[in-house]
């Protein structure tokens, strides 16, 4: 059954040039001129990737710092047992902190939190929890910097607006940019940051033509295709 589309998304459709490959400034601007919906909506990227998430070596995942943040609140669980990695936490406004009792809660099916920090001493029962922070792209993971000692500063960076990225099964990677509610300017460098973040992150077995297309999109918009070819060529 074809999907029915509002009246507000056919509108903002309408501003959307058939065929055209917008810059990320055009982009922005644009954007901020669709219709508003009655929440702050959420402007992520979608890029559809040419290489095989099934191999390793073609595997992309890492986290990047938004210079404007993202806009979200993002309520942020630690597991730690001791004390420094505990207090450091707090001090840095993570929402959940301890071990026993969150281990217990999250086996229970518990993910009332955004993201999971935990201690390399707590991992060793955090693993455990795989098969409901897994699913939800929850757990805990060195490359992302959510296994660590420091846990002030992991929290600190979180909380700042760094976002993660991770190349699906469908070869696709969605990365929130920010909020409407953000100026254009605003919107353009964090997309910049998190394009240069993808580009750079490359993998060394991937040949040819890396990123076949690019989006940008509010929650309830159609989404404007993005004229990479520039920062493709520099990065080359």
């Amino acid at each position: 059954m074809p999907k029915i589309q509002s009246k507000r998304y056919r509108k903002a459709l309408e501003l959307v040039e058939s065929g055209k490959m917008y810059s990320v400034t055009d982009a922005a601007e644009l954007v901020g001129k669709f219709p508003k919906a009655k929440f702050d909506e959420s402007i992520e990227l979608a890029f559809k990737m040419t290489i095989d998430p099934r191999k390793t070596d073609q595997m992309i995942r890492g986290t990047v710092r938004l210079p404007h943040g993202s806009g979200k609140e993002v309520k942020v669980l630690v597991f730690a047992k001791e004390v420094g990695a505990v207090e450091a936490a707090k001090e840095a406004g993570a929402e959940f902190v301890g071990f026993e009792e969150y281990i217990e809660k999250v086996t229970s099916g518990w993910t009332g939190f955004d993201v999971a920090v935990a201690t390399p001493e707590a991992m060793g029962e955090v693993r455990k929890l795989g098969r409901v922070l897994g699913p939800r792209g929850l757990m805990p993971n060195p490359k992302t910097g959510t296994v660590t000692d420091d846990t002030g500063k992991a929290v600190q960076e979180v909380k700042a607006g760094r976002v993660e990225y991770k190349l699906d099964k469908g070869a696709n990677i969605q990365v929130l940019a920010g909020k409407t509610s953000f100026k254009p300017e605003q919107i353009v460098d964090n997309a910049n940051t998190i394009i240069d973040a993808i580009i750079k992150s490359k993998p060394s077995a991937a040949k040819g033509r890396y990123i076949l297309n690019c989006v940008l999109s509010a929650t309830m918009s159609p989404g404007i295709p993005l004229d990479l070819r520039g920062a493709l060529k520099a990065a080359a």
